[in-house]
């Protein structure tokens, strides 16, 4: 399936192009349901545990991510556009267990697009970074790797529908 990572450093932003073989429904639940989210956020052997979760405009989802050494974090995503199976725009952080983000490690701006391909979903997604610095910070974390993992994890759920 098509995976794109591109950075472009002359505006801060990282588009990510991936295809699902799936409709658009079903991929927009894996999205937006914590139940679902839970699955394939973070790459295995990560456990995600939703700590509150408001999906509507001006909501949030609070999350924890923990590994098999008992390295625990905390995510947070605020919601700010919801266009129901065709966009989602939200701010995606860091944070702690209270939900305070986390400014060593700089967060982003994300639109989220579905776009039918046949019998296939082409998600985009366009995370936009308040500077290059903090672009290069994330591209040094290994995002890369980490959205193939998770990707993949979405690709064998979305199989067993």
């Amino acid at each position: 399936m098509l995976f794109n990572y591109t950075p472009n450093r002359e505006n801060n932003t990282l588009t990510i192009q991936r295809e699902f073989l799936a409709d658009r429904a079903q991929v927009w639940d894996y999205y937006t349901k914590s139940e679902l989210l839970a699955q394939w956020y973070a790459p295995d052997p990560m456990i995600i545990t939703t700590q509150v979760m408001n999906f509507h405009e001006g909501g949030y989802w609070h999350y924890k991510m923990a590994d098999q050494d008992g390295n625990v974090y905390y995510g947070m995503t605020q919601y700010k556009k919801i266009d129901p199976r065709y966009e989602l725009s939200f701010f995606d952080a860091f944070c702690d267990e209270n939900g305070k983000i986390d400014i060593n490690i700089p967060g982003a701006d994300w639109t989220v697009t579905f776009t039918e391909r046949g019998d296939k979903i082409l998600v985009q997604s366009v995370l936009t970074f308040q500077s290059l610095a903090d672009l290069e910070q994330i591209l040094e974390m290994g995002m890369e790797d980490g959205m193939r993992a998770t990707y993949e994890t979405l690709d064998k759920l979305l199989a067993e529908k």
